[in-house]
């Protein structure tokens, strides 16, 4: 598909982190900071500058590792960005995660009074992310970037969060992560489904044309071109009490594989069910260019094969029929695993803090990640199921089960316990290096 002149992406000036799949394997580390000064935070902005790696060059030797440096609304007023600035953009942003919580089904066990601290406050100000494709390289990308914030004084480091691949390649509840990744006009990266449309630049990077034919332009152009939002959010995981509902299900080890590949809508090793509906197939699911390549619709509307309240067809409908634009709702989502496995076979607690950062990545906070989020992981509306909840990430209170469509009558199961807990989170703008660089240059 031929890219407009006008459109087509700066990639020199775009953060790495915006378009690019993680690497596989991967080591990941998030750094969050506060400002206390303003003048030392500016300088952070112009070390920072020299420290993250554009979308430019992905075969360079630094392709697969990145510094992506975010930015909260509390940060960029600590900068001193002017407020006329602020108030163009996205209002979702302005208010930032913690203040969402209800439409993002944050309630109870994960509402922002029980997260780790500061996340979610607004001593929240910069967030560094590296990933790399292992330890060492994760570590020598850390050292690049710490010129950047070491030895500054009016910048404290106050959280940090290291991620990392297990053996399995799998995250914790075993499944294989980092399958899906969208196709972006201009970008260079293939996506993962070779049947998708490539999406409209403007999805993702602010300054170009979306999906609706708008462009976002917040003020000064230099602040928002080329820029894009993340949401990162830190979700645990009760691995012990998702095994045992497994067990409780099923009538045995063949049956407990199939109900955990109804509840995610892949086996365990990736193959999707659209494509492998009776058993799992590990050469499909190991397969990169095949294992995401399926449509919905032409053959199984009805969700025989793929249930429509399954995690990944909630996450992304692709063609089925449901409330709302499929393409308006597409947004990059990468996952990264922190803290021990709980061993093979365990079914008890261990007490460990285990679960996924997550980080999703998109040009509209409001239509792309929350709306995601409240109308089709929280909701069941949008496909014919009422207020039934995602089965993994719902915000589940034990009252309501899963249904998996089968012939002659469809099986039920028992009521869904949370599993995923939200610890914290943030919304985040990623400039692009010249507006970091504009940023490092303000003037009171």
């Amino acid at each position: 598909m031929s890219v407009h002149a006008d459109d087509r992406l700066e990639l020199d000036d775009i953060q790495r982190g915006v378009l690019s799949p993680r690497p596989t394997p991967y080591a990941a580390t998030y750094l969050v900071f506060r400002i206390d000064d303003r003048d030392a935070g500016r300088e952070l902005m112009r070390r920072a500058s020299t420290a993250v790696t554009s979308a430019a060059d992905p075969v360079s030797p630094l392709g697969d590792t990145w510094v992506s440096v975010a930015i909260t609304c509390p940060g960029l007023k600590a900068l001193g960005v002017p407020h006329a600035s602020l108030d163009t953009l996205a209002w979702e942003f302005r208010q930032g995660m913690a203040a969402r919580a209800r439409t993002l089904g944050d309630v109870g066990e994960s509402s922002p009074e029980r997260w780790e601290r500061p996340l979610g406050s607004p001593d929240v100000h910069v967030v560094f992310a590296a990933v790399a494709p292992d330890p060492a390289r994760l570590e020598a990308a850390v050292d690049r970037a710490r010129p950047a914030y070491d030895g500054q004084s009016g910048v404290t480091a106050t959280w940090r969060q290291d991620c990392y691949a297990l053996p399995t390649e799998t995250e914790h509840f075993g499944y294989r992560d980092g399958v899906s990744h969208p196709a972006v006009e201009g970008s260079g990266i293939p996506g993962s489904n070779q049947l998708e449309v490539p999406l409209k630049a403007g999805e993702f990077v602010i300054g170009y044309r979306d999906e609706l034919g708008g462009v976002q332009s917040p003020q000064p152009t230099v602040l928002g071109r080329n820029g894009s939002y993340a949401v990162f959010r830190k979700l645990h995981q009760n691995v012990a009490e998702f095994r045992r509902y497994l067990k409780d299900n099923s009538t045995g080890p063949q049956d407990e594989e199939l109900i955990a590949a109804k509840i995610m809508g892949r086996w365990r090793s990736g193959a999707p069910l659209a494509l492998a509906p009776e058993h799992d197939d590990p050469a499909l699911g190991a397969d990169a260019h095949r294992r995401n390549t399926f449509l919905y619709e032409g053959d199984d509307p009805m969700g025989f094969k793929t249930p429509g309240g399954c995690h990944i067809r909630r996450a992304n409908p692709r063609d089925a029929a449901v409330a709302g634009e499929v393409r308006l709702h597409r947004m990059i989502r990468r996952g990264a695993v922190y803290g021990p496995p709980l061993p093979e076979g365990v079914l008890e607690d261990d007490g460990a803090d285990r679960g996924l950062m997550f980080a999703f990545v998109g040009a509209h906070i409001g239509r792309q990640f929350e709306f995601v989020q409240s109308q089709w992981m929280n909701d069941g509306v949008f496909f014919g199921a009422n207020d039934a909840k995602d089965p993994v990430t719902g915000s589940h209170d034990g009252s309501a089960g899963f249904t998996i469509p089968q012939r002659p009558l469809r099986r039920r199961l028992a009521p869904l316990p949370r599993f995923v807990v939200t610890r914290g989170g943030e919304y985040c703008f990623l400039p692009s290096l010249t507006a970091l660089r504009w940023l490092g240059e303000l003037h009171d």
